[in-house]
């Protein structure tokens, strides 16, 4: 608190009046400077201030929901026109036309799951594709979120593992919304009866081999699918899903 300044005065009357309007101008200044100390101690500086409210400001992201609407077994080969980092090119779903398979393989390069099977991938590419198979990989990951899947990145990893197939990018994540592909690696395998559109035949698991169970990784299943199209024979309808 401020302190209350005080004055004594003399007793003689004489200068009674002179001595009174001193004391109340001297009363008034004493007052008129502890009003102001007192208001401006509580942060009002000499006149009221209105006060803001200091609400916490709550950063509120909302993530947009999506059905995915994805391909079902003997629905055709959705339509795709993506560039390759690597060299630059732009590869369509036309492209694939002459073959009698066509296997999409959506990966990325950060995904565990992919790292455990990548080289494994490599080598099954190489085998099939030997036998008319063609493939054709797809990083639909987002480079802001995961730089490291962005397209420097990918030529990089294309380079690295020598990938025998074009690794495509989405940027805009589109072709992966209409295959329906929400997981990486996720594997789309689709045959083609002479001039008739690309059909879905497997949608399913490499194999049951997975980073930490400790099974051998075999690609079993995908390679029992591609052998099935590839021969003519139908691939069986209860799949794994990756």
């Amino acid at each position: 608190m401020a302190g209350i300044a005080t004055v004594t005065f003399s007793s003689g009357f004489a200068n009674a009046p002179r001595l009174l309007h001193l004391r109340q101008q001297f009363l008034g200044a004493s007052l008129s400077f502890l009003y102001k100390q007192s208001f401006s101690m509580m942060g009002f500086n000499g006149q009221l201030r209105q006060k803001r409210p200091n609400f916490a400001r709550k950063l509120v992201i909302k993530a947009a929901r999506t059905e995915s609407k994805g391909v079902e077994l003997g629905s055709r080969a959705p339509h795709f026109e993506l560039p390759e980092p690597l060299t630059g090119k732009t590869w369509t779903l036309e492209d694939f036309e002459a073959y009698p398979a066509l296997l999409v393989i959506f990966i990325c390069n950060h995904c565990p799951f992919v790292i455990h099977l990548k080289k494994d991938i490599v080598k099954l590419a190489n085998f099939y594709m030997k036998k008319g198979l063609a493939v054709v990989a797809i990083s639909s990951n987002s480079a802001v979120t995961h730089p490291q899947d962005g397209p420097n990145f990918m030529a990089e990893e294309a380079r690295l593992l020598n990938y025998p197939f074009p690794y495509l990018y989405d940027e805009t994540q589109e072709v992966a919304k209409d295959f329906g592909a929400v997981c990486t690696p996720e594997f789309f395998l689709f045959k083609k009866d002479g001039r008739r559109p690309f059909e879905l035949v497997y949608h399913g698991q490499f194999d049951d081999s997975r980073p930490s169970n400790n099974v051998p990784v075999t690609g079993r299943d995908l390679s029992l699918a591609i052998d099935c199209v590839l021969s003519g024979q139908p691939v069986p309808s209860v799949q794994k899903p990756r």
